[in-house]
């Protein structure tokens, strides 16, 4: 990998940057940044659900594709690998000694075992080129990530014009009930929750005497 480790790298330093810096200056505060722990990781991700509806925003969905497609073709790559070794020890040494630093020859056949995986799904599916197969299992998370972090930067600053928060309606202005329309309901009852439990946190004698009604 040499110089492409710090490129890899820099998809986790985008997001980190981006949920702890980018997301609290464009909210307007700190305090909505993502606090550490498991707890605050996951409030933070249920108030984010529940204000910006990030789970409709195209941004993530290509996030998720990446980081699961990764893990999926990382699997496939590992068991392609491990089914096609060729043995470079003698009868002296474990043969679990595998690869070694420097050698010459490649540790797998990667013709043999990626000819299988292409008759197995399709011809254009199969690598040839070792180089371009692990630029392919590094790009391909690096760049769902670097998605995702894009979404919530666009997030940062209230742009919620992707992530379906309307709901579609008819020529004679009933809703038209998708899927989109109940994770809208559910948000509404998140940040509802949230508001209440932030108000329940404010002591008796700062709290105003009369009903304030809130608008959603």
């Amino acid at each position: 990998m040499r110089s492409w480790i710090v490129v890899a790298y820099s998809a986790p330093i985008a997001t980190a940057t981006t949920v702890f810096l980018i997301y609290p200056i464009g909210q307007g505060s700190f305090s909505d940044g993502m606090p550490l722990g498991i707890s605050g990781t996951f409030n933070f991700m249920i108030v984010f659900q529940a204000e910006h509806n990030i789970l409709m925003h195209p941004f993530h969905m290509l996030g998720v594709v990446g980081v699961f497609g990764g893990s999926l073709f990382s699997a496939m790559h590992g068991s392609l690998v491990t089914s096609s070794l060729i043995r470079e020890t003698t009868e002296n040494e474990s043969a679990n000694e595998c690869y070694r630093f420097g050698q010459e020859e490649e540790t797998y056949n990667i013709v043999a075992a990626y000819g299988y995986f292409g008759r197995l799904i399709f011809q254009y599916a199969s690598f040839n080129n070792s180089r371009s197969l692990h630029f392919f299992l590094a790009a391909w998370p690096v760049v769902g990530i670097r998605f995702t972090a894009l979404g919530i930067s666009t997030m940062a600053f209230n742009l919620n014009g992707f992530n379906f928060n309307q709901s579609i309606v008819d020529n004679q202005g009933r809703v038209i009930n998708i899927w989109a329309n109940i994770i809208n309901c559910v948000n509404h009852q998140k940040k509802y929750y949230i508001v209440i439990k932030k108000f329940s946190d404010i002591p008796l004698s700062f709290r105003p005497s009369e009903r304030v009604p809130l608008i959603l």
